[in-house]
């Protein structure tokens, strides 16, 4: 994982954990102030809201344990590896694209992100400059050539 997303995700976490857990809490309080909790609509919402929460935090909490920080200076351009930015060209339509391979946690194809394990980061792991790729995708096969490699 990135230094960034690791950021990121500790940010997340801390948010969690300092702002939304209370205003969740706060809100069970005020709803079992209102009386009877057997048919408290708001309680039961505050309650399951609470446990969406928790279990949340809990899985932020296990990526967080178990996440390695890669140190990006170490990493060499000259094959495609996790971190790496990839700009190809699809020989099928003639277009060019740019992505950088990402964890799975921080993988966002909105901000050119893609997660090493789809399928169109697995066939360029370990290909360098000027290697055709064919992958299968859900709208078939798609031939792409790597243009060039830097890290992100």
């Amino acid at each position: 994982m990135s230094q960034e997303g690791y950021d990121k995700l500790v940010a997340e976490l801390r948010q969690m954990e300092s702002v939304e857990l209370p205003q969740v809490r706060d809100a069970i309080a005020e709803a079992r102030d209102k009386g009877d909790l057997s048919e408290n609509f708001e309680y039961h919402a505050a309650k399951r809201e609470q446990a969406r929460l928790l279990g949340r935090i809990r899985f932020k909490q296990r990526i967080l344990a178990n996440a390695r920080v890669i140190d990006t200076s170490r990493l060499g351009a000259d094959s495609v590896q996790l971190l790496s930015c990839v700009e190809m060209t699809n020989l099928t339509t003639n277009s060019r694209m740019t992505y950088t391979i990402a964890s799975p946690h921080e993988a966002d194809l909105r901000a050119g992100k893609i997660s090493i394990k789809s399928p169109i980061a697995q066939a360029l792991l370990n290909k360098k400059v000027g290697d055709v790729v064919e992958v299968r995708v859900p709208a078939g096969l798609v031939k792409l050539r790597i243009e060039s490699i830097s890290k992100s």
